[in-house]
C-alpha cells in the first residue's frame, strides 16, 4: 500500500502537471497535452483529494476553473462566476444513465436535507418545488442535450440591448476584456434584436470551423514559404481560435476566422424589474435565439436517461462530418426551478455534466520513421508508434505527410507524441513533446532512393512531396499505372478494370507493363469470374490496342504532368517517340505549352534506364505507331484556331472530332467565348449553340469541320 508520504509526492507532482498544462492551454494557447491525458490526471487528482482531504491545497486545479489573466488585458469581474461543468469520463451510455441517477439520488438525499438544515447558500431554502416532487414520484427528469464546442468560453454583456463588454473566463471570477477582438465577428450581434432586458449577460463559445483552420493554416504556410518568420501554424481550431480572441491587436483577430454559438446567462435584469421570467432552460435557448444569437442547431429537449443515450449516439454518428470539433455532448437539467433544488458542489453546478465521447489524442512514443510508397508514387513518412488507443481503435501506424511537415512538427524516433485520431481518418502525429526528447535523437530525412524500386526521389519545386520516378516499373505504383494504361483515352483496352488489375498483380500474374501482352488464354480462363468467352475478348482488346498514336502511347505512359494535350503536342513537335526519349529539357522546352516543371518531369522519367526498358518491352510485344517528320504546330492548317464541339454528329463521336482538329493545330474548348473561331454542331446541340449564336460566333455542321480539315478557306 502507498505511504501517506507517497500520496502526498504524487498530489503535488499532480498539481505541478495540471498547472503546468493549464499555462500552456489557457496563457500560452500550446498545449503540450491532449485533453484526455488532462482529464486522466485530474481525476487521480480528485480521487487523492477526496480520500485524503488533508491534502487539498487551495491552489490545487481542483479548487479553480483555469486560466490566469494576461498582461495587455483590462481584467474583469464576473457578476456570476463562470464555472465549468464536471465531465463524465465514462463515454459508454451508462455515463448517461449514471448522470440521471446521481440527479434523482441527491433530490431524495440526506445529504439535501441536512444542506437545507443548515442554510447552506447554494442549495435552495425552501421545501421541495413541485417539478421536483414529480421527479421523486417517478416521473422522467426533462434535460436539454447540447454538443460540447471546442473553443473559448465567452461573456458578451449587454446593457439596454447594446454590446458594452467581452470577457473571457479567465479563473471563472476574473476574466480579460477582449471587446475589441470580439466586435470582429459578425455572429455576435453589437445591438440586440426585438425586446431585451436592460442587463443581458450571454455565455457561449467561440470557435474556429474545420475549413477556416485548414485555410488559415495553408495561409499560414504560404507566408512561412515566402519567409515570413512571424507567421506560424496552429495546432488545432481551437489553440486557433484562442489565439485570436486573446490578440492584443483587433486588426490581427479580424484576420482569423472565427464563429460563435451561444448556450446560456450570465447576470440578467431580474423578473421583478423588468427581466424575463423564464422557467426552463430551453426557453433561454428560443430567447437566444430571438434576441440575434446563433444557437447549435442540434440542441433539443430529452425526456430521461434513455433520451440521452440516443443523443449522444446520434451526435456520435455525425460527429466526423460536423463543420467545428467536439470531444463530446453536455446534458442540463431543463426546469430551472429543478436547477435551484440541486444547486452546486464546489467549482461545479450538480444539474449540467460533459458527457465525452472517446478520446481522439492520446500520449505515445515513435519507435521508428518509416517511407510509404503510394500508387501515385508520392512518398509518405509514416510514425510507427508503440500501441495506443485512440478514437475507439488502437493506433499503432500515424502519418506525418511529407519531409517539410516532419521537420516543422520535428518529430524524431524516441519522442512522446500526440496522437489525434478522427473518425475513419488516417491517424497524425499533432506535436512533439520535446522536454521527453532522448538526447542524440536526429532529425528525419526522406530518402533519395525509392525504398521500393531504387529509382530517384525527386521534389518539384513548389511542391511539398516527394516522389519516387520509377512510374511504369515502380511495383508500389504497378495497378494505378496498369489502370491508366488501359484506360479509354490511352490505350483503351477494354475489359482491363480495376478489379481485374487487382486480381493480376496482387497473383503476381503481371508484374510489369509488357506482362499484360504475354497472359496466355489458359492464365486468364483461370483467373475468379473470368469464364472463357471474357478471357478471349480481353486478348482481342490486347491485341486491337497494339495499333496506337504516338500521342496515346505517351500518355498511357503516365509521366507526371503529361496530359492528353501535352502528348499530343509533344507527338506533334518531335514525330518520334526516339526523338522524345533523347531530347534535354532545352529541346522539350521548345514544344508549345511544355514549361520547365513539364520538360524536367519528362526528361527525368526516360533518363531512368528502368523506365526506358520497360518502353522497349511494349514495342517489343508490338505496340507500334505511325511515326513521321516533326510538325511544327504554327504550320497546321488549323493552328491558333480555336473550337467548341455541341451536340451529337452524324457521322464521329466527340472524340474524334476532337483528335482530327487537334491533329491539325487546333485548339478544343469546353466553352464558347469571344475568343472562339467556330462552333462545330450537331443533333441535339445545346446552350453552347446558343451562347455562339448569342456571340455571332461562326456555327459549322460535321461537313463544315471535313471542309476546314481539308485546309481550304480559314
Amino acid at each position: 500500500m502507498n505511504s501517506e508520504a507517497s500520496i502526498a509526492t504524487r498530489a503535488t507532482a499532480l498539481r505541478a502537471a495540471l498547472n503546468r498544462a493549464a499555462y500552456q492551454y489557457y496563457t500560452l494557447d500550446a498545449p503540450e497535452i491532449p485533453d484526455a491525458e488532462y482529464d486522466r490526471l485530474f481525476s487521480e487528482l480528485q480521487a487523492i483529494e477526496a480520500a485524503h482531504p488533508e491534502l487539498r491545497t487551495p491552489d490545487s486545479p481542483t479548487q479553480r476553473v483555469g486560466g490566469a489573466v494576461l498582461p495587455g488585458f483590462t481584467p474583469v469581474r464576473h457578476a456570476v462566476p463562470m464555472l465549468s461543468i464536471r465531465t463524465e469520463t465514462d463515454t459508454s451510455p451508462a455515463g448517461a444513465e449514471k448522470f440521471d441517477e446521481q440527479v434523482r439520488n441527491y433530490l431524495a438525499s440526506e445529504q439535501r436535507r441536512t444542506a437545507l438544515k443548515a442554510g447552506d447558500a447554494r442549495h435552495r431554502a425552501e421545501p421541495l418545488g413541485p417539478v421536483a416532487q414529480a421527479v421523486l414520484a417517478g416521473q422522467p427528469i426533462g434535460y436539454v442535450a447540447e454538443p460540447k464546442f471546442d473553443g473559448l468560453a465567452i461573456s458578451l454583456r449587454y446593457e439596454n440591448g447594446v454590446l458594452v463588454q467581452a470577457a473571457t473566463r479567465g479563473d471563472g471570477e476574473t476574466g480579460e476584456d477582449v471587446t475589441q477582438n470580439i466586435r470582429t465577428l459578425r455572429q455576435i450581434p453589437l445591438r440586440l434584436a426585438g425586446d431585451a432586458p436592460p442587463v443581458l449577460e450571454v455565455r457561449g463559445e467561440v470557435y474556429m470551423r474545420r475549413d477556416d483552420f485548414e485555410a488559415l493554416n495553408e495561409r499560414m504556410r504560404a507566408r512561412m514559404a515566402a519567409g515570413d518568420k512571424a507567421a506560424k501554424t496552429f495546432v488545432n481550431p481551437r489553440n486557433a481560435a484562442a489565439g485570436a480572441v486573446r490578440q492584443l491587436d483587433p486588426a490581427m483577430a479580424a484576420e482569423r476566422p472565427l464563429s460563435f454559438f451561444a448556450y446560456g446567462l450570465g447576470e440578467v435584469t431580474p423578473p421583478a424589474d423588468g427581466g424575463p421570467d423564464f422557467q426552463s432552460h430551453w426557453q433561454v435557448l428560443q430567447a437566444l435565439k430571438s434576441w440575434g444569437f446563433p444557437v447549435s442547431a442540434l440542441a433539443r429537449q430529452a425526456q430521461g436517461a434513455s433520451e440521452l443515450i440516443a443523443f449522444h449516439a446520434d451526435v456520435a454518428a455525425e460527429r466526423d462530418q460536423l463543420p467545428f470539433d467536439i470531444d463530446g455532448v453536455v446534458y442540463k437539467v431543463d426546469a430551472l426551478e429543478l436547477q435551484r433544488e440541486l444547486g452546486f458542489v464546489s467549482r461545479e453546478p450538480r444539474w449540467a455534466v460533459a458527457h465525452k465521447y472517446p478520446a481522439q489524442e492520446q500520449l505515445t512514443t515513435v519507435q521508428a520513421i518509416d517511407v510509404q510508397v503510394g500508387r501515385t508514387g508520392k512518398l509518405t513518412p509514416v510514425a510507427k508508434l508503440a500501441p495506443v488507443f485512440v478514437g475507439g481503435v488502437t493506433v499503432t501506424n500515424a502519418t506525418l505527410h511529407n519531409e517539410l511537415e516532419a521537420r516543422r512538427k520535428d518529430v524524431r524516433v524516441g519522442d512522446t507524441v500526440v496522437v489525434r485520431r478522427a473518425g475513419d481518418v488516417i491517424p497524425e502525429v499533432v506535436s512533439v513533446l520535446p522536454d521527453k526528447r532522448a538526447a542524440g535523437a536526429s532529425e528525419f530525412s526522406m530518402p533519395t532512393h525509392c525504398p521500393v524500386c531504387g529509382s530517384d526521389v525527386v521534389r518539384e519545386e513548389g511542391e511539398a512531396d516527394h516522389r519516387c520516378t520509377g512510374g511504369i516499373f515502380c511495383p508500389a505504383q504497378r495497378k494505378q499505372a496498369l489502370l491508366h494504361f488501359a484506360s479509354r483515352r490511352a490505350l483503351d483496352i477494354e475489359g482491363l478494370g480495376e478489379k481485374l488489375v487487382d486480381q493480376l498483380v496482387d497473383g503476381n500474374v503481371v508484374r510489369t507493363l509488357p506482362d499484360v501482352y504475354r497472359m496466355g488464354f489458359v492464365s486468364l480462363a483461370a483467373l475468379d469470374r473470368m469464364a472463357a468467352k471474357s478471357a478471349q475478348n480481353l486478348l482481342d482488346a490486347l491485341e486491337k490496342s497494339k495499333q496506337t498514336t504516338l500521342a496515346r502511347f505517351l500518355f498511357a505512359l503516365g509521366i507526371r504532368h503529361v496530359g492528353e494535350t501535352t502528348a499530343k503536342d509533344l507527338a506533334r513537335h518531335f514525330g518520334t517517340l526516339d526523338a522524345i526519349m533523347a531530347a534535354g529539357t532545352d529541346q522539350l522546352l521548345q514544344t508549345p505549352d511544355v514549361g520547365p516543371v513539364v520538360a524536367e518531369s519528362i526528361h527525368t522519367f526516360f533518363a531512368q534506364p528502368h523506365n526506358r526498358e520497360v518502353v522497349e518491352q511494349l514495342r517489343a510485344v508490338g505496340i507500334h505507331w505511325p511515326e513521321g517528320e516533326p510538325a511544327p504546330a504554327a504550320l497546321l492548317p488549323l493552328a491558333g484556331k480555336t473550337f467548341v464541339l455541341t451536340g451529337t454528329l452524324p457521322t464521329l463521336s466527340r472524340d474524334d472530332a476532337k483528335a482530327l482538329l487537334e491533329a491539325q493545330g487546333a485548339k478544343v474548348s469546353g466553352s464558347v467565348s469571344k475568343k472562339t473561331h467556330y462552333v462545330v454542331a450537331g443533333e441535339e446541340a445545346g446552350s453552347k449553340l446558343d451562347k455562339a449564336r448569342e456571340l455571332g460566333v461562326p456555327v459549322i455542321d460535321e461537313d463544315g469541320m471535313r471542309a476546314l480539315l481539308g485546309g481550304s478557306g480559314v
